[in-house]
């Protein structure tokens, strides 16, 4: 059983690690939030920070690591003093469907399947600071198990793009100075900071959890001179399938296996990203497998691709079909989305509406009597959806810019119709919790089932999208929701806030 009771206090703090060792935590601890200067590609300023205590505040985030049947207690304390960025904070456990608890931050009292998570500020484009991190859940009966011999800490690998300007004035979509594996990383025509290392025996397999915290860039990854069998998705399991690089969108995951089976040398890891500086001169958008025994020195192995992760290939290991009737737009509810984006206000719309943060929370507005699309702020950006109904999402692409990784709170969804494909398969589709909505022409087309009562936020996970309008909200069995009884501290929480951060005037 996994649970969150997730609170917000007030303290002061110091002192950071910037390590390409994780500084890791349990399901059950604090997670200090605060302001440090960092130098993760060798350009100092100031970052927004988690870490246990106010000693050791890391980036990223300490990776969080539980087993599956734990219960999560995580009290966020927030000591953020950077008049430069946000003050407040809000964290988002992505990929934990929080059923039956849409006011807290995670589920109780059911079971959440295990697999890779990770977590971020869900406030403005705080997390382009610095605030996000990688969680772990365990399983002791992994149906891959015999798939690998190791899988700790020291085999998950985050990508994230960096920012030397801070979110707040950076600009409407600014473009990322590095990317960064594991924390560090290099800039063009920045100094030869050391990379981050990746240290592995021969002849073992490594099951690594790959982890996108982008705010923005989607990445091709790829290890030279070596394979990679993809078994999970966004925490769902998956047939093994074998590949040489994965794109990876921003908030998606991938495990897969790595078969230490090339003569002992170093081999470059390659990030490459779809926006920002390009290519790898320097070091940049890279880091190193190193074989055990290999010398510490840079590698000079090339690249050359041939056999890219197609998300048509994946299958769920599952098997299982798309809920409903499996044809185009037979679900009980079929809503099309339409991204447009408005140059003469510079934001975006989705069937006509922008989303824009309403003053009280829809959450607060359906426990207090709203109960219909029409009741409910932002207008237009909210969609009410009856209890335990098939959904299809129709979402074309090719907006502007695109592509953007859609992203569902409070579900896993089937992708029926994947971006560079006409076909629709309700057969055994891929389920995940981001997906691609693909370019111009394509039609990525999703399915869930309305079991989880909340209002779940559908957006953009390009921080920057979602920051201008990029959003909509599912208000999902409005009925039940309305009968949600939260702790008392998690009512107390709104007077604090607005005492510490009152609203603008």
């Amino acid at each position: 059983m996994l649970s969150f009771a997730s609170f917000v206090c007030l303290s002061v703090v110091a002192s950071v690690v910037v390590a390409q060792s994780a500084v890791t935590i349990g399901p059950v601890a604090n997670l200090h939030i605060a302001n440090e200067v960092i130098a993760p590609d060798g350009f100092n300023r100031s970052a927004v920070l988690a870490g246990p205590n106010d000693t050791s505040l890391a980036f990223p985030g300490p990776l969080i690591l539980a087993r599956k049947g734990d219960s999560f207690q995580l009290n966020v304390i927030d000591a953020l003093t950077d008049t430069t960025m946000l003050r407040s904070t809000s964290i988002h456990w992505h990929g934990f469907f929080q059923r039956g608890t849409s006011w807290a931050d995670g589920p109780v009292g059911v079971t959440q399947s295990a697999g890779t998570f990770w977590y971020h500020s869900h406030d403005s484009t705080q997390y382009c600071d610095g605030l996000r991190g990688a969680m772990v859940v365990y399983d002791p009966d992994d149906p891959h198990r015999s798939l690998y011999e190791f899988d700790d800490a020291t085999t998950v690998i985050t990508l994230g793009d960096w920012y030397h300007v801070p979110a707040p004035s950076a600009g409407l979509v600014p473009t990322p100075d590095a990317t960064l594996i594991n924390g560090v990383g290099r800039y063009a025509g920045g100094p030869t900071i050391p990379l981050a290392v990746i240290t592995v025996l021969p002849e073992r397999r490594y099951r690594f959890r790959l982890v996108s915290i982008s705010c923005d860039p989607n990445y091709t990854f790829s290890i030279d001179g070596h394979t990679m069998t993809i078994i999970e998705v966004d925490t769902v399991n998956t047939v093994p399938l074998e590949v040489d690089s994965i794109q990876i969108f921003a908030g998606q995951r991938y495990s897969f296996v790595l078969n230490t089976n090339q003569p002992i040398s170093n081999y470059w890891i390659r990030s490459e990203p779809n926006v920002g500086t390009q290519g790898f001169d320097g070091g940049i958008n890279s880091a190193i497998l190193r074989y055990w025994g290999a010398d510490a020195i840079d590698p000079n192995t090339t690249s050359t691709l041939t056999n890219p992760m197609l998300e048509t290939n994946l299958v769920p290991l599952s098997g299982a079909a798309a809920p409903g009737v499996p044809e185009v737009g037979a679900a009980d509810v079929n809503i099309n989305l339409d991204i447009a984006f408005g140059f003469d206000d510079l934001r975006f719309r989705v069937n006509g509406a922008t989303f824009a943060p309403p003053t009280l929370p829809v959450l607060l507005q359906i426990m207090s009597g709203a109960l219909t699309a029409a009741d409910l702020l932002p207008s237009g950006s909210v969609y009410a959806l009856p209890p335990n109904q098939v959904v299809e999402l129709s979402l074309p692409g090719g907006s502007t810019g695109s592509p953007h990784p859609i992203h569902l709170h409070g579900h896993t969804f089937d992708v029926v119709r994947s971006a560079g494909s006409t076909v629709y398969n309700y057969a055994n589709p891929i389920k995940r919790d981001v997906v691609s909505i693909g370019a111009a022409g394509d039609n990525v087309t999703i399915r869930f089932t309305t079991d989880n009562p909340g209002p779940w936020i559908m957006h953009c996970h390009i921080d920057w999208h979602l920051e201008i309008g990029l959003s909509v909200v599912f208000a999902e069995d409005t009925g039940t929701v309305n009968l949600a009884d939260p702790p008392v501290a998690w009512d107390d929480l709104c007077p604090i806030y607005n005492q510490t951060f009152p609203p603008a005037t």
